[in-house]
């Protein structure tokens, strides 16, 4: 009886610990499901948690690379540019500028189609266009986004990917604005009664005065249609100069990301510098149309070629190319007309001095031929990231907004050329078979396999529902790219014109550094440094990696000079295609310098660039306050011999003990006389 009671007990309390076991599992469950929606719903410290868990996981390799910002090699890598830190924005009128007239000669309407470069050049173009003409602008439509279906009705054409209250609020004392156009003009333009111009690329201001503003008088509404990205001339005449400064005042200052988009570039920056270190940007610019219009299909040796090839064949029938349809690519690369490779950038960079673990943020929408292209740059470099690497998904679906579900939507069946293809290759008979069929719809990232309609047809698919809203969102993922590439402490491009021959996404970048920040790092790779580069690569190419100290002293050269002298050469090369690329000297003012560093050799140089610039305004005083205290000190400490024994031997091998210290002492000499005069 006693043993029989015994086992009832152990019975009971195997089962009070199970009970207890189970709830405590339950508990753990419910909390850990607590913990992930308040970080999933939660603003206020979602940051931390997803840096330090599931967002990016640095790999520092190099003790060494700590280095004091007073360090001469870390002024080298990372620090500003001596010789533009007098050049400050100042994009405020300077001249007679009145408020705009309540009485308008008009309504503007217009429609902008392209990629983000192009929109936000075509943007500050008609703004512009509108002080000239005295008229009222209706907010822009984005074609981009409203002709994509599946867009969430959420938000709409200019609100997609700007902040409209901000933008009209910031230019209320440049050009009147409304939102919408009224109801009559509205079921106007719905019937197809008002006057439209599709408005030739670069138009001068007498166009719009001899063609545009008579109709508008008449009409008192036209409608224009921008495709190209810009709408209005470059470069314009003397009296036009306040023109000038209300584009800066635009695309600088009005245009403003909406503020999810915006919040979300915050916060990729914040999990960029968290590990608190300097960061370098690259663009590669390896679009299918930049390749295609400058010849550059055989860099890549695939199917990718055949691609390239094609595109560039639709582009010589519609007249967008004028040449032939095969271009020697070696040729083009060496004249510095193709775009450097990823793995040419990682060899410049290591050349130059930064580390393997330098933090390398990949921007750009496209990288065409895949990430295989980056494998070479991600060997140099142990961070090389992206924006995919420092987001979540649902934080790019909230900047999306609540989407229509695309299954709602029609799939456009297969044609009986493919269904006929498709089962001649299921019943064909024993090897060598013919190709199999071309995929339902060909890829638009990372393209790889076989694309039928390259060899049959002359015209791509038609894009489907998902591809328009995947191209709507490309503009979300440019924006964030842009901010990060404008706040980068260096900026490097790997080209820097589009498919049309136009500057492209990295000289918008650059030409916003030097507004905003002139003397922050950007390397300015034109044609002229691209082909330098190119040619010093191709000398070596049997030894990239374990180079000798001459090419990489010709390397840094090249790359230091590009510096400043780039920005000179880009005056005559990217200004006359897109003021935005280089607003200089129309939105800069010089700081006011003491009497004491005015005999300074090295002010000397400063003013030689600044001729050269053709800045000649001086800042208002306010802006010179505090900064003349920090001059003299700031010169002194540019004084100073750099120490280089440290980034020679950063390149490939590890051991640097073989370089002497007279060849770093003559690196360190070749720096200074780079910095103090150019070429």
């Amino acid at each position: 009886m006693g043993v029989t009671v015994k086992g009832e007990g152990k019975g009971v309390m195997k089962s009070k610990m199970k009970c207890v076991g189970l709830i405590g599992l339950v508990l753990s469950a419910f909390s850990l499901f607590v913990h992930f929606l308040l970080a999933r719903y939660t603003d206020e410290g979602i940051v931390e948690y997803q840096s330090s868990i599931t967002i990016f996981s640095w790999r520092p390799t190099l003790e060494s690379y700590d280095l004091a910002r007073t360090n001469p090699l870390y002024r080298r890598l990372w620090g500003p540019v001596k010789h533009l830190e007098p050049l400050l924005p100042d994009a405020n009128p300077r001249t007679y500028y009145p408020d705009p007239s309540s009485q308008t000669t008009g309504f503007i309407f217009v429609r902008i189609q392209g990629g983000f470069h192009e929109i936000r050049n075509a943007i500050s173009d008609v703004v512009a266009v509108s002080r000239f003409l005295n008229a009222t602008l209706v907010i822009p439509e984005i074609l981009s986004t409203t002709s994509s279906k599946g867009i969430s009705s959420q938000f709409k054409s200019f609100a997609y990917l700007y902040d409209m209250d901000q933008f009209m609020m910031a230019l209320e004392k440049d050009v009147k604005m409304v939102k919408t156009l009224p109801k009559n003009l509205k079921g106007a333009r719905r019937k197809k009664e008002i006057p439209v111009f599709r408005v030739p690329y670069s138009a001068s201001p007498y166009y719009y005065l001899h063609h545009v503003l008579p109709v508008l008088n008449k009409h008192s509404v036209v409608e224009l249609v921008v495709s190209d990205g810009g709408c209005l001339q470059a470069t314009l005449p003397p009296h036009f100069e306040e023109y000038q400064r209300l584009r800066c005042r635009v695309a600088f200052h009005a245009l403003q990301l909406r503020p999810e988009v915006q919040e979300l570039a915050q916060r990729v920056l914040q999990r960029l510098r968290s590990p608190g270190r300097p960061y370098i940007a690259f663009d590669p610019g390896m679009a299918r149309d930049a390749l295609a219009y400058y010849g550059c299909a055989e860099l890549f040796q695939d199917v990718h070629t055949e691609l390239i090839q094609h595109k560039r064949s639709w582009m010589i029938k519609r007249g967008i190319v004028k040449g032939k349809l095969y271009v020697n690519s070696e040729e083009q690369r060496l004249n510095g007309s193709c775009p450097l490779m990823p793995e040419e950038v990682g060899i410049i960079l290591r050349a130059y001095g930064y580390s393997r673990d330098a933090i390398i943020y990949v921007s750009g929408g496209e990288v065409f031929g895949g990430q295989r292209t980056l494998i070479p740059l991600r060997s140099m470099f142990e961070n090389v990231i992206d924006r995919s690497s420092l987001t979540m998904g649902w934080e790019l679906s909230r900047i999306y907004g609540r989407e229509a579900n695309l299954e709602s939507y029609p799939k456009t069946p297969p044609s009986v050329v493919e269904d006929k293809k498709a089962v001649e290759w299921k019943f064909a008979g024993p090897r060598p078979r013919p190709l199999p069929p071309p995929p339902a719809r060909p890829k638009t990232y990372n393209i790889e396999g076989w694309w039928g309609w390259v060899a049959e047809s002359d015209n791509e698919p038609d894009s489907t529902v998902f591809e328009l809203r995947t191209n709507a969102h490309k503009l979300l993922w440019e924006a964030i790219d842009y901010v990060v590439c404008v706040e980068a402490d260096v900026f490097i491009p790997g080209f820097d014109r589009d498919g049309k021959g136009h500057p492209n996404f990295a000289s918008l970048v650059m030409g916003h550094r030097l507004y905003e920040s002139a003397a922050s790092k950007t390397y300015r790779l034109n044609s002229h440094y691209r082909k330098e580069l190119a040619n010093l690569l191709e000398k070596n190419r049997d030894d990239l990696y374990h180079a000798n100290h001459t090419w990489l002293t010709s390397i840094r050269r090249h790359l230091t000079r590009s510096l400043v002298n780039g920005l000179t050469e880009a005056s005559g090369e990217s200004k006359p295609l897109s003021f935005l690329s280089h607003p200089v000297p129309e939105c800069s003012c010089l700081r006011r310098v003491s009497d004491e560093m005015s005999f300074n050799s090295s002010s000397l140089t400063h003013m030689q660039v600044q001729a050269a610039l053709g800045v000649r305004n001086h800042c208002p005083a306010w802006m010179d306050r505090g900064l003349n205290s920090r001059s003299k000190d700031k010169e002194t400490e540019e004084d100073l011999d750099e120490d280089d024994s440290l980034s020679s031997g950063l390149f490939f091998k590890p051991n640097h003990e073989s370089i002497g210290e007279e060849m770093n002492k003559e690196e360190a000499h070749l720096d200074d006389q780079d910095e103090e005069g150019g070429e």
